[in-house]
């Protein structure tokens, strides 16, 4: 796929990020057509080379993770592999890392040094809590952000300890706002006639902000969300049941039109036309009761039925989807939501598409994510260094 068409073509990234939050990053600036340059370690590179499931020794999640990066390896406690980081960074638009706050100051990488160098440079620097603060100093992984930011606590049924997702949510959530952040700064700097500036992330902070209401209905109210389990607390109904096959079924029918067609479709028109129940107040406060009757309806039923019979009715429902599921649904196919790349042993494997859609200037896969230091002798010729000066930079291990 061409860059030209690209919204990012041109746009030039230099990758710090180890892991999840500021790869993740990065890969949506790439998929959308950014020069993206990730710096790894020559011993071993991104520990995510070696996470989950391996083929032929490489995650698949690596694979997906730095599709359309390019890898160069530099041994950053090494005076020339600085160097050689400054001055790719005189030449970035945007900068991302992900190290605990002072790393790069300490490499002598950091916000002073570079932007110097380079005034119109955009960090994005991704931490536990941010740049400053008590806590700054102190490790911080997406676990601890879930949990500081609010997300842990209400994730979960109320007679049990709090739960996690089954993905990485925290860092993914950090790395969106990251990536967000970077575009407003670009904005900044393009339109505004702006410099430079540093894109500040925090995962807690991440978290916290998609936490709808808690914060006011406490101030105001004292109110403390608690776990609710599958239930949507205060939004009725909206909730997963089982089925008569032992299936899930996710049925969310709190809009007051929906409600109602919802009700005639289990045989209730009595609740449908209950003008006790026509807005979420009056059905809220009888929660229990209408999750009694959607119970016993969906639990008489199997699967297909309960489907079929709702999308008649025009109620939004689904199953939960596995894996296996998404790969078959025509939805997913029509969408381009799965698509394949090939290996570099020339393996075929589907991955997700790319998020969002544009519909002028697409993103894309061109690459899956690269062998460590696949790209290194590319990028130190295209700096001015020829073949000699890379033998002697790799002999005396700065890459």
């Amino acid at each position: 796929m061409s860059v030209a068409n690209q919204p990012l073509a041109g746009v030039r990234v230099l990758e710090f990020g180890t892991l999840i939050a500021g790869p993740f990053c990065a890969r949506v600036l790439a998929e959308f057509g950014a020069e993206v340059i990730k710096v790894e370690s020559p011993a071993g590179g991104d520990p995510l080379r070696k996470w989950r499931k391996l083929h032929e020794g490489t995650s698949l999640w690596w694979y997906l993770q730095s599709r359309n990066k390019r890898s160069l390896t530099l041994n950053l406690k090494h005076p020339d592999a600085v160097a050689i980081a400054r001055e790719l960074a005189t030449q970035a638009d945007i900068v991302i890392e992900n190290f605990r706050p002072g790393v790069m100051e300490k490499l002598g990488l950091g916000w002073e040094t570079l932007s110097a160098l380079n005034p119109g440079l955009v960090m994005v620097r991704l931490s536990g809590f941010g740049q400053t603060g008590p806590k700054r100093d102190q490790p911080g992984f997406g676990a601890i952000g879930e949990s500081m930011g609010g997300l842990r606590f209400i994730t979960g049924y109320p007679d049990r300890p709090p739960v996690k997702t089954g993905i990485s949510i925290g860092d993914s959530i950090a790395a969106l706002w990251a990536a967000l952040g970077a575009m407003m700064a670009l904005r900044h700097r393009e339109v505004n006639g702006g410099a430079g500036q540093v894109v500040d992330v925090a995962l807690y902070e991440a978290v916290f902000a998609m936490m709808e209401s808690l914060v006011p209905e406490y101030d105001l109210f004292g109110f403390i969300r608690e776990r609710t389990g599958n239930v949507m607390p205060g939004i009725t109904p909206s909730n997963t049941h089982t089925t008569r096959d032992d299936r899930h079924v996710i049925i969310g029918g709190n809009g007051d039109a929906i409600f109602k067609r919802l009700m005639h479709a289990v045989g209730r028109d009595d609740l449908a036309e209950d003008p006790d129940l026509a807005s979420n107040a009056g059905r809220d406060a009888r929660a229990v009761e209408i999750y009694g009757v959607i119970d016993a309806w969906v639990a008489r039923h199997n699967l297909d039925q309960v489907l079929a019979i709702l999308q008649d009715a025009d109620v939004p429902a689904t199953h939960t989807y596995s894996v296996a599921d998404m790969l078959e649904d025509p939805q997913f196919q029509a969408r381009g939501m799965i698509e394949q790349m090939r290996l570099a042993d020339g393996r075929a494997v589907r991955m997700p598409g790319i998020v969002p859609r544009l519909t002028e200037t697409p993103g894309g896969t061109r690459w899956p994510g690269p062998a460590l230091g696949e790209h290194t002798d590319e990028i130190l010729a295209s700096l001015g260094r020829d073949a000699e000066e890379i033998a002697r930079l790799r002999g005396c291990g700065a890459l």
